[in-house]
């Protein structure tokens, strides 16, 4: 014999916790940021050092990123398709 499913009962609204604010997840840390962008957060160190990574600030010796600027970094490298003349002129090593 299977247990009964649970029951999903409505939480009243005095219960439910707040939405993050905007304010406290402003800024990501270096694992956060990796995570947000599905990459490994050893690629984001080394575009530290190299470029060609996000925008990034400084905090004593703590290094955190900005969602709007993650946002905006993908956003700068979104295309139509592979023909796409602009694609084809940011490929590094292509030519």
């Amino acid at each position: 014999m299977r247990p009964a499913p649970l029951r999903q009962y409505p939480v009243p609204a005095a219960t439910q916790q707040p939405a993050q604010t905007t304010q406290s997840a402003r800024y990501l840390t270096n694992n956060e940021a990796a995570a947000f962008l599905r990459l490994s957060p050893r690629t984001l160190e080394k575009q530290r050092v190299i470029g060609g990574g996000p925008r990034f600030r400084k905090f004593g010796r703590r290094v955190m990123y900005a969602i709007v600027d993650l946002e905006a970094w993908a956003d700068a490298r979104s295309f139509e398709m592979t023909s796409d003349p602009e694609y084809s002129a940011r490929r590094p090593g292509v030519r």
